[in-house]
């Protein structure tokens, strides 16, 4: 078979996508994800063509619309996009711009093209969101006409409709509806547009964006955002700040003029241009540079925008922010004698923690990471951005000493904070390793494993001591673990948490599980805080035996959990270990069985053969060699995981089995009773 295939793959087998379908059955390549992430970015493509004509001066408010049916709809005022017949191309503008990928009027980066800083420059935008719609109508409104025309699935369904000029309106109108057939998700989220609407304001000063979200039940919300002062308002928001006039308060008190206690300088503007290149052989071309800069208290933040593109993995602006501000704050601490006596430098860690700070840069020739703009990755305005933030800051530790000062205390602080941190988290990691070394001397019969990987680490929660026996032989004890269940296993749904944190069963399976309990009472002192970091295992396994005797532990241990650990429950750390009912051999063939169908189904495979038949009688009777086969090998077992349930019927169905309901526990046994007539022994 796999040779045939191999003949198979010839010259004829290479094939080229065509047309819409290199979107459409590829959307990953262009906008990152054929999911929910790809969905969004192709919004993002249109309301980036937008935004470039507004930065350009060509209408001052863009309006969104999104649709209860996940279309979608994109307002501006600018130029119009061209639709018309192109004479250079021989071919209509609609074509190009919404059918041809690398297509567009942002490919001349010289100071006298159409956009000389722009957020969409690839020419892939507008076309792969229309290839990966159901339907997209674009209207253009110029000087001249109102041209109109529509696609689907990728194709156009129409000629270019031509009207008459509307008197006072220029502009783009784009509606389109995302195709389910090209994205898994179409559903983008009411958050999504918030976050990127706010983030396209800030980053473009004086540019309003109108949104309309139509509800479920109908009508719309509406919301508007508008940064005048563009990053710098922005970080006054981030600070908190109410009033310009006010000045920062050494003590971070509530000064006169308003509440400050946030702020320890007050929000600085810088700016610049630069002109250079990334390499020797490569063109020059023109930089913009704006930062706002605040030290706060509490919540700090940086962000990094390029043409209007939100950085979210930064790249070369984090790189010049990390690099300057590290050397500057480093040589004011070295040069004003502020570190003690073979005190360690400062990092970018320490500075991070108070700092607000925003950058909103334009190139008129940007390398990006990928088609999704996360990350830029140019090496001049890496350098550039680097050598302007260290003088500027040499500039404000010059100019003001007092914010300077603070500014210094506070990274120190910072710093000793983390230090000491880093030697307490030490300490205890320490401390936990020598407990997980000799917690199998302080819980009776526990068998470890070597591993101290909490990600392979398996617990087996058995049923007594002569199971213990079976799965501690044929166990892997490099990675898996047994506890055993000794005596009777206490009803936690019936018992209080005073008589519940006094059973030593359950003391020393919360010892060896290691994360703590979600319960807190005066007999819980010896059982510390839930932290589900401290868990030592990624699976705790129930291994009971397939009778009334193991399925009563096993329910008994199960309510343990959903009382006092319902979020390894709800995480999807708890499994049931199936074990088989039967050992069914045929000569040297041995199979197994874990229930009467797949007994039924192996007999009739082996009809005429001579068979003998072993019910299982329990784990511990079980061969170490059986017992790795069926219960504990990863490759052949059979486990249950454990999933959450609604509440209500969680506690409905424990409380049938072991509680005080005992008119629905004789409801439940007739009702259900059938089911387990072939498990007993008759």
């Amino acid at each position: 078979m796999s040779e045939t295939k191999r003949q198979t793959y010839n010259n004829q087998s290479i094939t080229s996508l065509k047309g819409a379908d290199r979107v459409r059955k590829r959307p990953a390549v262009i906008f990152g994800s054929d999911g929910l992430e790809g969905c969004e970015h192709s919004f993002f493509e249109i309301l980036s063509n937008s935004i470039d004509e507004a930065r350009e001066g060509f209408g001052t408010k863009i309006v969104i619309t999104a649709y209860r049916d996940h279309s979608l709809c994109v307002e501006d005022f600018g130029r119009g996009v061209p639709l018309d017949w192109n004479e250079n191309e021989q071919r209509f503008n609609w074509e190009l711009v919404f059918c041809e990928l690398y297509a567009g009027g942002k490919y001349d980066n010289s100071e006298d093209s159409n956009y000389e800083f722009a957020l969409g420059l690839n020419g892939l935008g507008a076309c792969a969101t229309q290839c990966s719609s159901e339907y997209m109508t674009v209207v253009s409104y110029t000087a001249d006409s109102k041209l109109s025309i529509e696609f689907a699935k990728g194709e156009p369904a129409g000629e270019l409709l031509r009207e008459p000029p509307v008197k006072r309106r220029t502009g783009t109108v784009i509606k389109w509806k995302p195709d389910r057939e090209v994205f898994t998700d179409i559903n983008i989220p009411l958050d999504y547009f918030l976050g990127v609407l706010k983030k396209q304001a800030v980053a473009n000063a004086g540019l309003t964006l109108e949104f309309a979200w139509e509800k479920e039940q109908g009508g719309f919300e509406k919301y508007s955002f508008c940064y005048p002062e563009g990053i710098m308002g922005y970080v006054r928001e981030l600070c908190g700040q109410q009033d310009e006039s006010a000045e920062a308060s050494p003590e971070g008190d509530a000064d006169s003029e308003g509440e400050y206690r946030n702020i320890i300088t007050m929000p600085v503007f810088w700016q610049t241009e630069r002109v250079g290149r990334d390499r020797e052989d490569k063109p020059e071309y023109k930089l913009k540079i704006q930062a706002a800069m605040a030290f706060v208290r509490n919540n700090p933040r940086i962000e990094y925008y390029h043409n209007s593109s939100f950085l979210e993995h930064g790249g070369s602006p984090e790189k010049a922010v990390r690099s300057a501000f590290t050397r500057a704050i480093d040589g004011y601490l070295k040069n004003n004698n502020k570190y003690t006596k073979n005190e360690q430098k400062i990092t970018f860690a320490d500075i991070e923690d108070s700092l607000v700070f925003v950058t909103n840069s334009f190139s008129t020739r940007t390398s990006y990471e990928n088609q999704t703009k996360k990350a830029i990755t140019n090496t001049f305005i890496a350098e550039a951005m680097t050598d302007f933030f260290y003088r500027q800051l040499e500039i404000f530790f010059a100019e003001n000493p007092q914010e300077s000062e603070r500014l210094a205390s506070q990274v120190l602080i910072n710093k000793r904070s983390r230090e000491s941190a880093e030697v307490a988290r030490k300490d205890l990691k320490k401390k936990l390793a020598a407990s997980n070394l000799d917690i199998s001397n302080r819980v009776e019969k526990f068998a470890n494993c070597r591993s101290k990987d909490p990600e392979k680490r398996e617990l087996f929660i058995v049923e007594g001591d002569s199971a213990l026996t079976s799965c501690k032989l044929g166990r892997d004890a490099e990675f898996q673990a047994i506890i055993p269940v000794r005596g009777k296993t206490l009803n936690c749904l019936k018992a209080n948490y005073d008589k519940i944190f006094s059973s030593d069963i359950i003391i020393d399976l919360l010892k060896v599980i290691g994360c703590g309990a979600e319960v807190r009472t005066k007999g819980s002192k010896d059982v510390s805080s839930f932290d589900l970091s401290a868990l030592k295992w990624n699976k705790i396994i129930l291994c009971t035996d397939a009778d009334e005797d193991g399925f009563q532990i096993r329910t008994l241990i199960l309510t343990m959990f959903y009382r006092l650990l319902p979020t390894l429950i709800r995480e999807g750390r708890v499994y049931i270990a199936e074990s088989p009912l039967y050992q069914i051999t045929c000569g040297d063939d041995v199979k197994f069985a874990f229930d009467e169908k797949e007994k039924a189904a192996i007999l009739s495979k082996l009809e005429g053969e001579k068979v003998t038949i072993q019910r299982s009688k329990g784990l511990g009777e079980n061969e170490p060699e059986m017992m790795w086969e069926t219960t504990m090998c990863p490759a052949t077992r059979r486990l249950i995981r454990i999933m959450p349930e609604d509440e209500e019927k969680t506690y409905e169905i424990f409380d049938i089995l072991l509680g005080d309901n005992l008119a629905g526990r004789k409801r439940y046994i007739s009702e259900n009773g059938y089911k387990y007539v072939d498990m007993a022994d008759i």
